[in-house]
């Protein structure tokens, strides 16, 4: 009987340390988790619908390195987290800019996806949208916050979104079609 209350003590306190562990794992774990469910549930339900094309702005650029810099090393870390964000996402294609900072972005997801990066120049939308609109699956664009919003509008979203300067958290994602909708998501970070 004193070894059943004892075992049944050692249970409760490796539960309560579970519990602990779990609480500690926090905030970051729950909002990573949410947004990869948002991602899936995105894909599940426009399963046989028309593409969906995530379009991100470049991660965090170093502070040096003039017209054409490397991605700091908080922006390796996100480069990192987009490619494990979209893991499932069944991308297809990848779309970068002329400039490191976009190619560096996407070179995770590019590697996971085992896709080669389409390099379209920054000022040229309109041949990104003609390649956006042939596509037969899912894509990563990464572009910059001065040309983002102009893509957003090429594509036929009429909500109007601007990138700040220092603003690297959005995942926008645009299901390309007949009627094309945004869904705006977030980094968990």
């Amino acid at each position: 009987m004193q070894n059943d209350e004892a075992n049944h003590l050692n249970g409760a306190i490796n539960f309560r340390q579970l519990l602990s562990i779990t609480s500690a794992i926090g905030f970051f774990r729950m909002k990573h988790l949410a947004l990869i469910l948002s991602i899936s549930l995105l894909l599940a339900t426009y399963a046989n619908a028309a593409p969906v094309v995530f379009i991100v702005r470049h991660a965090e650029k170093a502070s040096t390195g003039g017209n054409d810099p490397d991605l700091s090393v908080q922006g390796q870390k996100r480069a990192d987290a987009l490619a494990q964000i979209l893991k499932d996402s069944k991308i297809t294609s990848v779309f970068v800019t002329e400039f490191k900072r976009t190619q560096e972005t996407a070179a995770p997801t590019a590697r996971a996806a085992q896709v080669s990066p389409t390099v379209v120049p920054a000022s040229d939308i309109g041949a990104l949208v003609q390649k956006l609109r042939a596509l037969n699956g899912n894509a990563l664009v990464v572009g910059h916050g001065n040309t983002i919003p102009d893509l957003l509008r090429a594509l036929g979203i009429a909500t109007t979104v601007s990138i700040p300067e220092n603003d690297y958290n959005e995942i926008l994602a645009v299901l390309v079609g007949d009627a094309p909708q945004l869904v705006r998501l977030h980094y968990p970070f």
